[in-house]
């Protein structure tokens, strides 16, 4: 048990029903009145955010969220498979829970699969990739005033924005979280 008194950013708890994770908090102590803490959770399952005061004096239950690495093997529809390191079982997972950002995942990428009380709720892909640029139109010199991108379909199939000086076949570094282009490799 946690009481909202001890809260911490990263603190996760469950609360009727549902596995919350604090992104903000703040103890209150008003003038007039009794304290209490205001807290901005998120939902670890579904994502949404919900500001919400407490009092200092409530307890939650303490909800543990296991992070594992596992390697991306293939996908089947709507079915992407990842291999458990240590055991070598393939598990399933459908494509819904996947994030955005799964997009920037390859075959054989370790990637965190997030879970709780045994139920895969995302997939946490690595912060940076590196990956093949397989198609861009060529940069043309003297267009460098600003700073100027290019679209470029990357190995995964997904499109982004890079320099004018990237060339096919080059391989580049990519942030995960913003899907932004970071520098050659």
């Amino acid at each position: 048990m946690i009481s909202a008194g001890d809260f911490r950013n990263g603190v996760t708890f469950e609360e009727d029903g549902q596995v919350l994770q604090v992104v903000e908090f703040q103890h209150v102590k008003p003038g007039k009145g009794a304290a209490f803490v205001r807290t901005k959770t998120k939902n670890v399952i579904t994502g949404s955010v919900v500001e919400k005061s407490y009092n200092p004096t409530a307890k939650f239950p303490t909800a543990f969220i296991e992070r594992k690495d596992m390697e991306f093997s293939y996908n089947d529809g709507d079915l992407y498979y990842f291999m458990d390191q240590e055991t070598y079982e393939m598990v399933p997972i459908n494509k819904s829970d996947l994030s955005d950002n799964f997009k920037f995942v390859k075959e054989n990428m370790v990637c965190k699969i997030l879970s709780y009380k045994g139920k895969v709720f995302g997939v946490e892909p690595p912060t940076f990739v590196e990956l093949t640029v397989t198609d861009t139109e060529p940069g043309f010199a003297g267009n460098t005033a600003t700073n100027a991108t290019k679209p470029a379909t990357i190995e995964t199939g997904c499109e982004i924005r890079v320099p004018l000086f990237i060339n096919e076949g080059e391989v580049i570094r990519i942030d995960t979280r913003t899907g932004e282009y970071m520098e050659r490799a």
